[in-house]
C-alpha cells in the first residue's frame, strides 16, 4: 500500500470514527456493500473515484483532504495593498476607518 493510500484509509477511518459510525452505517449512507468499507479500511480494496466523491460529500470535506493533500487555497494568502480603496479591510468584523488604515500604513512603513 502506498503512503497516499494509507493516508486515504486513515482519513476515512478517522472521519467515520469521529461520528461514531460503524462500517456498516457508513456503507449504508454511501449506498455500497458493507464489506467494501471493511476492505477499504484494511487496505484490501482501493476506493473508486465515485466512492471518493461520495465520501467527501458525506463528510463535507474535499477529496484533497481525504487524499492527505494540503489545501492550496487555504494556504494561499491574497496580497492586498493598504492603499487599495476597493478592498474592505476589517478588524473583528468591523470595517477599518480611513484613519485606521492610514495609521496601519504609517506603522508598516516605520513612520
Amino acid at each position: 500500500m502506498t503512503s497516499a493510500e494509507e493516508r486515504l484509509r486513515n482519513n476515512i477511518v478517522n472521519l467515520r470514527e469521529s461520528r461514531n459510525w460503524s462500517q456498516k452505517e457508513l456503507a449504508t449512507r454511501l449506498g455500497i456493500d458493507s464489506s467494501y468499507i471493511s476492505k477499504i479500511e484494511s487496505g484490501n480494496r482501493k476506493v473508486s473515484t465515485s466512492e471518493l466523491d461520495k465520501i467527501s460529500s458525506l463528510f463535507n470535506v474535499t477529496t484533497d483532504y481525504l487524499l492527505g493533500r494540503p489545501n492550496k487555497q487555504e494556504n494561499k494568502k491574497d496580497d492586498v495593498e493598504l492603499s487599495d480603496d476597493d478592498v474592505i479591510m476589517t478588524w473583528r468584523g468591523k470595517p477599518l476607518s480611513d484613519e485606521d488604515r492610514e495609521l496601519i500604513r504609517r506603522i508598516m512603513n516605520g513612520k
